[in-house]
C-alpha cells in the first residue's frame, strides 16, 4: 500500500504468503517490540487488534527471547537481543525533527503514552481525538506540535525555545520536499 497524504490511496494485492499465522503473530510481535518496546502484551494486543488472551499467548510463546525490564509506568519486556542498543548511549541527535502525523516514535496508545509525554496536559495536544499533528523534537525531546496548510507550517511550542532551536526548526520545515508549492515554506509560531 502506498498513501500520499490527502490523496487516495494505491494499493496492490497479491497472494497471501504462505505462512503459519501463528509464526506471523510472532513476528509481528518482535516486530513491534523492537520498535515500541518496553512494551506489555496488552498494549501489542490492543495495537495488533486482536483479542487481550492472544496477547499474551503470544508473548508466551516469546518468553525465551524476552526480557522483563520496570519502567516508571510498571513492568513491561524488550527483546533480549535489543538489550544492548537500549543501553548504549544515545548518539548525537539533530537540533529539530518535524516528525509527521503518526510517526512510529508517537504511534503509542494507552499508558504508554504517558512514557513519552508525562504531563497529562500536553498528552490531548499530540493525541487529539480527530487528525493528529506532527511532533516537533527539539534535541531528542518534545517541544511541541505542528500542522502545515499549503506553504504555512504552524508550530505549537510546549516552552519557550532559545533562537538556536526556533531557527532549527524553520530550517527542518523549509527542507520539506512538498511537489508543487508555490513560494517558500513559512512557519507560524504559537504556544
Amino acid at each position: 500500500m502506498r498513501w500520499d497524504g490527502a490523496r487516495q490511496p494505491t494499493i496492490w494485492m497479491v497472494p497471501p504468503p504462505a505462512l503459519d499465522p501463528v509464526e506471523a503473530r510472532l513476528e509481528l510481535a518482535r516486530r513491534y517490540l523492537h520498535v515500541f518496546g518496553p512494551a506489555t502484551a496488552e498494549a501489542f494486543a490492543e495495537w495488533a487488534g486482536i483479542p487481550p488472551a492472544r496477547g499474551w499467548t503470544t508473548f508466551d510463546a516469546l518468553a525465551g527471547s524476552l526480557m522483563p525490564v520496570r519502567t516508571p509506568i510498571g513492568d513491561a519486556w524488550i527483546l533480549s537481543e535489543d538489550e544492548r542498543a537500549l543501553r548504549t548511549s544515545v548518539r548525537r541527535v539533530a537540533a529539530a525533527r518535524l516528525l509527521p502525523s503518526g510517526d512510529t516514535y508517537f504511534l503509542l496508545q494507552g499508558a504508554d503514552r504517558e512514557l513519552l509525554v508525562p504531563d497529562p496536559v500536553r498528552r490531548p495536544d499530540l493525541w487529539p481525538p480527530r487528525v493528529w499533528p506532527g511532533a516537533v523534537l527539539v534535541e531528542g525531546e518534545l517541544a511541541g506540535t505542528w500542522r502545515r496548510a499549503g506553504a504555512v507550517v504552524s508550530i505549537q511550542t510546549w516552552r519557550r525555545l532559545p533562537a538556536a532551536a526556533r531557527d532549527a526548526i524553520e530550517l527542518e520545515a523549509q527542507s520539506f520536499p512538498i511537489p508543487a508549492l508555490q513560494g517558500q515554506i513559512r512557519v507560524r509560531w504559537g504556544t
